[in-house]
């Protein structure tokens, strides 16, 4: 008989989110009157900007033509998108990057995952906890922990809380570890790192030969002009940082799928003969061989966020999702909940009142209130107690959600 990979079954019952979706869906049979708004998942809810989708359109047009269709393009992407991407979101703020240097994919939640696949299964793995789900459940997938405990917590994996006493902001490693783990802005905190932390981190790295796994998927709402919104901004992060980046939260590809993954050919590891290999000629490799690319005419829209219009409908997309974070912040302050991030990020990170764990208001929030957010011990054992309240919504519903809970949880 066929063999599974046993460790599978070491992760726990259901991945967060399919979890609120099933008490979600259960709630929303027994009350098919209620009202439900969702501001749990960070899926984005308006339309694709008009740069984007005019794009696309042309591109499907091309794709009717002979003299202009496409079939199988570069796996690494369409060199007139990785240039654009290089020029605009890192040569414009001071990174050496190259195009070579970018490899185009269908989204950064895959190049989490998928990169383990360049590295071995001896290395130390650090995660900050509260965590993204998928970078530990991946690691558990691919083989590299043990067993979790009664938390949540894995054998085989470093956690670093993240709490309100360190501001939210991973504290250094007291011990010597090979991958970690890091995104800024936050999810889901939504805290957001300084130059000179990350600055500590990178001097880190390079002391103990680390690669830094660096989620930059929420850099477009950063506001604030003294935060970097690469690691490359930071002097050193060429040699030892990987940085994955998303089209999904500022041009809305939730559902179309365009992202980026940043491999500096300085960046080398060893191999088991103690040898240095360059990462890029790995993932080069990795991505040839079970990657096809993205589509052509998904590209093409990407390629778009970077004309004067599309810049122009993004700025304000993202401040558009800004101005419903600020208003979830502000309520929520005002009804007397204490309130982290919703500041240069989307996400807003609420202590639960009343002392409920976070799944207890959860259904207490989705049974009162027909709201639903995300429980905070779903990203780790140090989010208990808290929750996250997601930006992501028509403005209308924003308003109304922050209306149903301030008039029920005031404290």
């Amino acid at each position: 008989m066929a063999k599974i990979n046993d460790n599978y079954l070491k992760l726990k019952a259901g991945y967060l989110f399919p979890e609120i979706a099933r008490r979600v869906n259960a709630f929303a049979e027994a009350n098919p009157e209620a009202k439900i708004i969702r501001l749990g998942i960070g899926d984005v809810t308006e339309p694709l900007p008009e740069a984007c989708r005019a794009a696309m359109i042309q591109a499907v047009e091309e794709m009717g033509d002979r003299a202009t269709f496409k079939g199988y393009g570069p796996e690494q992407g369409y060199a007139w998108l990785r240039e654009k991407i290089a020029s605009h979101d890192f040569q414009s703020r001071g990174c050496d990057i190259d195009a070579s240097e970018i490899f185009i994919s269908d989204g950064s939640k895959c190049d989490t995952g998928n990169i383990l696949d360049i590295f071995g299964k001896d290395n130390t793995i650090a995660v900050t906890d509260p965590v993204y789900p998928v970078y530990v459940d991946t690691n558990v997938m691919a083989g590299h922990t043990g067993e979790a405990n009664e938390k949540g917590e894995y054998g085989g994996l470093v956690y670093l809380p993240v709490t309100a006493e360190n501001n939210f902001t991973a504290e250094i490693p007291t011990q010597k570890v090979d991958l970690i783990y890091l995104c800024f802005p936050n999810n889901p905190t939504g805290a957001t790192a300084t130059r000179e932390h990350l600055q500590v981190w990178v001097n880190y790295a390079k002391a103990n030969n680390s690669i830094i796994f660096f989620d930059a998927a929420y850099e477009a709402y950063i506001t604030d002009p003294d935060l970097p919104h690469s690691i490359y901004e930071i002097e050193g992060a060429r040699d030892c940082a990987i940085e994955f980046r998303s089209f999904s939260k500022n041009a809305g590809f939730t559902g179309t799928r365009c992202a980026l993954t940043v491999v500096p050919k300085t960046l080398k590891a060893k191999a088991a003969d103690g040898s240095d290999v360059e990462l890029w000629k790995l993932w080069n490799r990795r991505q040839s061989t079970k990657f096809n690319g993205v589509s052509y005419i998904v590209q093409r829209g990407a390629e778009a966020v970077y004309s004067e219009a599309g810049k122009s409908q993004i700025n304000a997309l993202v401040n558009f999702y800004l101005e419903n974070a600020k208003i979830i912040r502000t309520q929520l302050m005002a009804a007397g909940l204490e309130v982290y991030g919703g500041v240069n990020a989307p996400y807003v990170w609420v202590k639960t009142p009343h002392g409920l764990s976070s799944w207890d208001f959860f259904d207490k929030l989705l049974q009162v209130c027909n709201v639903v957010g995300t429980p905070g011990s779903g990203f780790g054992a140090a989010g208990e107690g808290y929750f996250r309240i997601s930006a992501f919504n028509s403005r209308e519903n924003v308003e109304e959600a922050m209306k149903r809970i301030v008039e029920k949880f005031k404290v």
